[in-house]
C-alpha cells in the first residue's frame, strides 16, 4: 500500500531548477545593458525569454530586437549575484527602488568583459562559455502586464572549444555545466545519470567505444 507523502505549500517563487543567462541589450544611447534572468528554454533554434514588465530589456527589445543569450557557467555565480541588485531602468522605477540601484556600466560592476559579436550590436560576455547571438522576434504580455514571453530567432552560436566535442559542432555534456538557480540558491549539475534516446554525442562516443 502506497502512502501518499505530499503536501500543499505555497512557495513564494517556483524557479525550480532553471539555467542562468545573461542578455546583452542595446540601450537607446547606443551603450549596452547586461542582466542576468533565470527564466529561459529552447525550442528548437529559437529560445523564449520570461521578462519583468519593468525590465529595461523589455524596453530595449521593444525598439531594438538585437540580443545575445549568455549561457553562465558554475564559476560565474558570483559576477551573477553582483548583478542581480543593478537595473539599467533610470530613473528606476518605483517597485524596485526598494531592492535595485541604477547602474550604467554593469560589466565593470560585475567584473566581466564584452566582446564584439558577428551578427548582432550587443556584445557577447567573454566568461561565458556558451552565447547565442539572436533577435527578438515576439514580445507577449502575460500576467496583466507584469512580465512578457519573449520569443528570440538565434542566428549564431559561439561555444569555447573546450566544451566541443572535437571534430563536431555537438556540445559536450560531460563538459558543459550551466550554472542552475535552484528556489533562489546556485547549483552546478549533478553527474549525468542517464541519456537521450535521441542523444547524437552518446552515437558518437559508443561509435568511438
Amino acid at each position: 500500500m502506497t502512502t501518499d507523502t505530499h503536501r500543499v505549500i505555497r512557495p513564494s517563487i517556483l524557479y525550480f531548477g532553471t539555467p542562468v543567462v545573461l542578455l546583452t541589450t542595446e540601450n537607446e544611447d547606443g551603450t549596452f545593458n547586461l542582466v542576468p534572468i533565470s527564466s529561459a528554454w529552447a525550442l528548437g533554434q529559437n529560445v523564449v525569454l520570461g521578462l519583468g514588465g519593468e525590465n529595461q530589456t523589455v524596453r530595449n527589445l521593444a525598439e531594438r530586437p538585437d540580443v545575445v543569450i549568455n549561457l553562465a557557467s558554475p564559476d560565474l555565480w558570483e559576477q551573477i549575484e553582483r548583478l542581480a541588485p543593478l537595473t539599467g531602468a533610470h530613473p528606476v522605477p518605483e517597485s524596485k527602488r526598494a531592492v535595485y540601484r541604477y547602474e550604467p556600466d554593469k560589466f565593470a560592476a560585475a567584473g566581466l568583459t564584452p566582446q564584439p559579436s558577428d551578427l548582432v550590436r550587443p556584445p557577447r560576455v567573454v566568461e561565458s562559455p556558451l552565447q547565442l547571438e539572436a533577435r527578438a522576434v515576439a514580445l507577449n504580455p502575460g500576467g496583466e502586464g507584469r512580465f512578457f514571453s519573449v520569443e528570440c530567432e538565434v542566428v549564431r552560436v559561439h561555444a569555447h572549444e573546450r566544451i566541443v566535442v572535437p571534430g563536431t559542432d555537438h556540445v559536450d555534456p560531460g563538459v558543459w555545466s550551466p550554472l542552475i538557480y535552484n528556489f533562489r540558491h546556485y547549483h552546478g549539475l549533478a553527474p549525468e545519470v542517464g541519456h537521450g534516446f535521441r542523444s547524437e554525442t552518446a552515437e558518437l562516443a559508443a561509435r568511438v567505444g
